[in-house]
């Protein structure tokens, strides 16, 4: 995807505060920032804040702390999403003028009642173009129930910046896909495309678990003639020692844990400088400064990391 050597290249760090940042998110936002500042794209701190039944109370004070103490800077923000709505609503009405969205109050049972069995390693149940209703709305109004997006069945390619050739086909694996929930708010998907263009975002850096996300992304791009056309990096997500994603029953991964016990930011950047392919030699702390200086994706393997008893033991020796 080629661009202008003019255009100002911009990434976004992305935290969302439904929970405190734990060491599989540190690992993406130190890559990320670090990238950011050896390759001069500008940094936006945006905070995903619209799983709104999720989100707790100091939480997004507590991430951007935390993310200081790392040594993480930003040059834009913090811009929180919930603070305004409007151009959500906006891309669905546009979406919905071309009559590419549709309201859809089945429920998840009925969905799954109707489709085939998900592909290997798809966790969501395809929503099948069967089930689309025989008309569509010319015109967005929030009913209180979900919108789908129309999904063509053709094959979505781009290259990833850490992963490479990609090739998706969202129509086999999702299906018409939600794009506004029954909270009345923007899904995920939608909230992302939309934020990325108007922040003008060149550089998406984030985990390979949200890798089939792209192609839908930018299918939305595309119905809605967005620019800059943002290019990806999956990096491999932290995983528990049963291969599942970092989560409670791992033991307490937060960062702010760690920090609480006496941990310091360069025992913790040290250890991810280790998952990251970077050769420590002797030393057991780096800065995030010397982290930005030695990263080298092309020596970083594209396995899932995994996160041991003896890591933790690294993070808390004295």
């Amino acid at each position: 995807m080629s661009r202008p050597s003019d255009q100002i290249q911009a990434t976004r760090l992305a935290p969302s505060p439904t929970g405190a940042l734990h060491l599989g998110n540190a690992r993406t936002f130190l890559i990320n920032w670090a990238l950011a500042r050896r390759q001069g794209w500008r940094i936006i701190l945006r905070i995903e804040d619209l799983d709104t039944p999720r989100v707790k109370p100091g939480v997004i004070d507590e991430t951007i702390d935390i993310l200081r103490w790392l040594g993480i800077d930003w040059d834009e923000g913090p811009i929180v999403q919930s603070r305004d709505m409007e151009p959500y609503a906006q891309a669905m009405q546009c979406l919905a003028q071309d009559r590419r969205v549709y309201p859809c109050e089945l429920t998840r049972s009925q969905i799954e009642a109707a489709a085939s069995a998900p592909q290997e390693g798809v966790h969501e149940t395809r929503f099948p173009p069967d089930l689309r209703p025989p008309t569509r709305p010319d015109h967005f109004m929030d009913r209180g129930t979900n919108w789908r997006f129309v999904v063509e069945d053709r094959e979505i390619r781009f290259c990833d910046g850490f992963l490479g050739e990609q090739a998706h086909t969202p129509a086999r694996t999702v299906g018409d896909f939600v794009v506004w929930t029954r909270r009345g708010q923007p899904s995920y998907q939608l909230a992302v495309v939309v934020d990325d263009a108007r922040q003008r975002v060149t550089q998406i850096v984030r985990g390979s678990d949200l890798l089939d996300s792209a192609a839908r992304q930018i299918l939305l791009y595309e119905a809605l003639d967005l620019e800059p056309r943002a290019n990806y990096w999956h990096l491999p997500i932290v995983v528990g020692e049963d291969g599942r994603r970092l989560a409670k029953r791992h033991g307490d991964t937060r960062l702010s844990h760690y920090r609480s016990l006496g941990a310091r930011p360069e025992r913790i950047i040290a250890l991810i400088a280790r998952w990251s392919g970077i050769d420590l030699g002797s030393a057991r702390e780096l800065s995030s400064a010397e982290f930005r200086s030695a990263l080298d994706l092309r020596r970083m393997s594209t396995e899932t990391t995994i996160f041991r008893s003896e890591d933790e033991a690294w993070i808390l020796a004295d």
